[in-house]
């Protein structure tokens, strides 16, 4: 694979704009004279776009120390509360297998129908602090523990089947841009303001994104009227070790309602907590709110027939062309007995994973799996969360880890390592080839370098179709969401950089945003990486 100039370019322009520096090495771009990007010990950096990979459809490299240098960063900066996901509400409940998935994959708990394992969820909103309001235009979180008989599977998704970003290494700056303006500390759970549009506008690859949370699909009437997706393309794997691509889908069987946006101003101001209160009260009351557990499946030559790529987290494959097929339901019908030691304290984790899961080499996950368990560490202050009864398994485990700030499990003996010749029960636990989790052994080869693949590169066309397929009501709502939104910028030119993005994506709906905003004349529209397809 060859790397993509014109997509590259776009997105280095808008890092080269916002760094900072007192010194050191410059160089010139189109801005004119810059400071060079480096490590924190000074190191220039060449590419902060992509992680490096081993090859452009490979994984993610862990000798990628700028990468591990920023997401190490960016995991710590805020202590006790989520960097991401803040404001979140969780409950109890279970799941039941309805369809097994025997044929497919050899985790336990999708084998048997009518077989139930606890399960926790928790719900949350990505950019507000823990003190924001619930209708916020913004993703959801939809994360799901399920405590099996082979250990603690988490699939921790969203409400929209895509994403921002193609690449973890991008995860901070869009958080960054997102979250209120460093100077001000305000806008509060908004994006409403230049940083994020700014990025936005020098991220093509977020225009997918954009178009799902400006959609009423961002301001969601009630938790119980949410869709949850696993966003990333996974494995599933039998015992024999044939795998098949998966991605997981999460549909209310009470039915997906949102509000538009006045109803959620007079929420807000009413009731900050509605989302939490409508949980809590359904639950109370017997209500238990219920959501059917469905995958995609298809194998390797199915997924080389796409445009793009499924390793690309923008990107969603349309039911139409691989339907969802059924495994169970999850229902919610316990609050938790305290929010503290439980919603607050529980960890998810995208590594958590059981034998018949596997991973792909999608660069997001790739990076949140390294992420997601460093933040643990620093939220919840010690490697022995997973001693939390939130986190903790409900099957039994046996491991040589020992001591550590606030241990409540230890080996048991003297034995505290392995290989050992001590025998039985003295001499602890052992490696199990037989049921103990196996990679997929997938072909890894190509050059270490830092790129992505070039079926990345098509970052207007699900947009357009998006878009295209909403009723002349739901166009309007997003047109006038952008309209807010971009009214809120104070740059003019962020704002016709945006237009211009929509302008390649569909006319229509850049001529109303530019005429919402008063603009005089419609921007050109912004050169594609690739040409954009009008899908069906």
């Amino acid at each position: 694979m060859t790397k993509q100039p014109s997509h590259r370019d776009a997105v280095t322009l808008g890092d080269q704009t916002v760094q900072r520096g007192t010194g050191g090495e410059t160089h010139q771009t189109a801005q004119g004279d810059v400071p060079t990007l480096t490590t924190q010990l000074g190191v220039p950096v060449a590419d902060n776009q992509n992680t490096l990979k081993a090859g452009a459809r490979g994984p993610s490299l862990l000798e990628d120390f700028h990468f591990r240098e920023k997401i190490f960063h960016f995991d710590h900066e805020r202590i006790p509360e989520r960097v991401v996901h803040a404001r979140g509400y969780g409950a109890h409940g279970f799941f039941e297998l309805t369809h097994p998935l025997s044929d497919v994959t050899c985790a336990d708990a999708l084998q048997r129908k009518g077989e139930r394992v606890p399960a926790f969820v928790r719900f949350s909103t990505v950019a507000g602090s823990k003190g924001s309001f619930d209708l916020a235009r913004d993703a959801r979180g939809f994360a799901v523990k399920l405590y099996t008989k082979q250990g603690n599977w988490d699939i921790v998704g969203n409400n929209i089947p895509v994403f921002f970003i193609q690449d973890a290494i991008k995860f901070p700056d869009m958080v960054h841009a997102v979250k209120e303006e460093p100077d001000r500390a305000f806008p509060q759970a908004q994006s409403a303001h230049d940083n994020f549009w700014d990025f936005i506008s020098l991220t093509p690859e977020s225009m997918n994104m954009i178009m799902w949370v400006m959609s009423d699909r961002g301001i969601p009437r009630s938790f119980r009227f949410m869709e949850g997706f696993g966003v990333h393309t996974f494995r599933l794997v039998t015992a024999q070790g044939k795998a098949t691509y998966a991605k997981f889908h999460w549909k209310p069987k009470q039915g997906l309602q949102s509000v538009v946006w006045n109803e959620a101003v007079k929420l807000n101001g009413a009731d900050p907590d509605f989302h939490r209160r409508d949980l809590w009260n359904a639950i109370q009351a017997g209500q238990y709110p219920e959501w059917e557990l469905g995958v995609q499946l298809f194998d390797d030559e199915f997924a080389d027939s796409f445009d793009f790529d499924i390793l690309d987290a923008t990107k969603l494959i349309p039911e139409e062309l691989v339907p969802v097929r059924p495994v169970g339901r999850l229902v919610l019908d316990r609050m938790v007995d305290n929010f503290f030691a439980e919603t607050e304290q529980v960890a998810f984790c995208t590594q958590n994973i059981v034998p018949g899961i596997d991973f792909t080499n999608d660069p997001l996950l790739q990076g949140r799996n390294f992420s997601y368990l460093d933040t643990q560490l620093k939220r919840l202050g010690s490697t022995n969360f997973t001693h939390l009864p939130i986190n903790a398994p409900k099957c039994p485990f046996h491991t040589l880890q020992q001591d550590g700030h606030m241990a409540m499990h230890n080996p048991r003996g003297r034995v505290n390592y392995e290989p050992n010749s001590w025998g039985g029960q003295e001499g602890g636990p052992r490696e199990n080839p037989q049921t103990g989790f196996k990679s997929f052994p997938a072909e890894v080869s190509g050059l270490k370098e830092r790129v992505r693949s070039e079926k990345f590169a098509d970052h207007y066309s699900q947009a357009r179709q998006f878009y295209k397929s909403q009723t002349p009501t739901e166009q309007t709502h997003i047109q006038q969401a952008i309209i807010f939104e971009l009214s809120k910028v104070e740059t003019p030119a962020i704002r016709a950089r945006v237009v211009s993005h929509l302008r390649t994506l569909h006319t229509e709906l850049a001529q109303a945003v530019a005429t919402g905003l008063g603009l005089k004349d419609l921007p050109p529209a912004a050169p594609p990486a690739r040409p954009p397809l009008d899908l069906p």
